[in-house]
């Protein structure tokens, strides 16, 4: 099994969770903290992904770890030490994250710009794409000079370059074909 579809089903058996005890949003934050600390602490990652750490001795470090946590989030995060998934934190965050966003309706988006922008641009663009896409839209702004002027979005798998790159390369096209 690819290991996508491996992440999605233990987001999806968290998210089950998260549902039930009403902590959804919660639950979101914990994966996606607990895949940020192993991916940036190198002394938790060696702990959990070390073959010489035996699963209980992991599961036992979770738990005293985590007290402040749900238990049954601390029990999720032991079976997947447990089936030795650890090395998926990260993209079982994703997808919980995912399915967060299809349930309140949101979209992620990755806005580039070829200045960094003020608050003010910020909340122009949120506004607008929230106003075209019919959803709350959780950007992320990026700077590249490359692309002169203009803006780049992406949500999903769908782009819209509205680069002055972008339509420079176009008429450039146009001219060399007649």
């Amino acid at each position: 099994m690819r290991s996508e579809t491996i992440a999605r089903n233990y987001a999806e058996a968290l998210f089950e969770l998260g549902e039930r005890s009403g902590q959804t949003a919660r639950y979101a934050d914990l994966i996606d903290a607990v895949a940020a600390a192993v991916e940036t602490t190198p002394a938790v990652q060696g702990v959990l992904m070390s073959p010489r750490v035996p699963k209980a001795e992991k599961a036992r470090l979770l738990s005293a770890a985590l007290r402040d946590v749900p238990g049954e989030f601390v029990r999720f995060l032991q079976a997947v030490v447990k089936r030795g998934r650890q090395q998926l934190l990260r993209e079982i965050a994703n997808e919980y994250y995912a399915m967060l966003d299809i349930k309140l309706n949101r979209v992620r988006a990755a806005v580039t710009l070829a200045r960094p922008a003020d608050e003010a641009l910020r909340r122009s663009i949120t506004e607008a794409l929230c106003r075209e896409l019919g959803k709350e839209v959780l950007p992320t702004f990026s700077v590249d000079p490359d692309i002169l002027g203009g803006t780049i979005v992406r949500v999903g798998e769908r782009i819209h370059d509205g680069s002055v790159r972008r339509r420079m390369t176009k008429l450039r096209r146009q001219l060399l074909a007649r």
